[in-house]
């Protein structure tokens, strides 16, 4: 992917306990990573971690909503890591609510977060890619990007949207070497917040972060004479 007199660099944007470092610590087995989110304190604890285990992290603290947090957080990795190979958009808000239920500002902030953010954060790493004719974008995308719930009015648009924004990219980009893909989480991600909200649910219910991980790492390495545009992944006790 990367010309091979560097380490490649991957940026995962949206590092939470949860699939955001699963991811980190699965690509920073081979890459740079930078750990974008919000909450320094976290960012550097998981940096320290992958550096510990003979890794490369460094944290990118910013507010994926605000266009110019995005733009400082894109400075700081090429300043410190170089140009992004893998970037993994794994933002979200995730709000429950009805129409009448949902905020007009939950419902701006949660597209910004999934969508808009996805875009300005595209945008800072393909030009780069289109130079190199290579490159990797995965979106984390989820069941209310396909069949949302009535409870999803601000969660479901949002995700329609980056499920969008990842196709016309696929479409537009895809010709000039660089994978893009979406990944529809379909189920419930083994998290406190998951295991709190709904206490029902047992370990063969959610999905494990690590597992996930690990279908982008496949993804970020096909052989581009079959590359995939949209995955599922659910639990094999999931109905669908």
């Amino acid at each position: 992917m990367a010309a091979s007199n560097r380490r490649p660099v991957c940026a995962v944007v949206g590092v939470g306990p949860g699939l955001g470092a699963a991811l980190a610590r699965r690509f920073a087995e081979q890459y740079a990573v930078a750990l974008v989110a919000r909450g320094e304190d976290k960012l550097t604890a998981l940096a320290k971690e992958i550096e510990s285990a003979g890794g490369r992290a460094i944290p990118v603290c910013a507010d994926v909503a605000k266009a110019a947090d995005i733009t400082a957080a894109f400075d700081k990795i090429r300043r410190e890591l170089g140009d992004v190979d893998a970037l993994l958009y794994n933002a979200a808000m995730r709000p429950f609510g009805k129409l009448m239920e949902t905020k007009p500002s939950t419902f701006e902030n949660t597209w910004r977060v999934a969508a808009f953010g996805a875009f300005l954060a595209a945008q800072e790493v393909v030009p780069a890619m289109l130079k190199r004719g290579s490159g990797t974008i995965i979106f984390t995308g989820a069941t209310a990007g396909v069949k949302p719930f009535a409870t999803s009015a601000a969660f479901g648009p949002a995700k329609f949207a980056m499920r969008g924004l990842a196709q016309v990219m696929a479409r537009d980009l895809q010709p000039h070497g660089i994978h893009v893909a979406y990944v529809n989480v379909d189920g419930g991600i083994d998290t406190a917040f998951i295991r709190e909200r709904f206490p029902q649910l047992s370990a063969d219910d959610m999905l494990k972060p690590s597992a996930i991980a690990e279908t982008y790492w496949h993804l970020a390495h096909q052989d581009r004479s079959a590359w995939s545009h949209e995955v599922d992944v659910r639990p094999f006790k999931e109905k669908w």
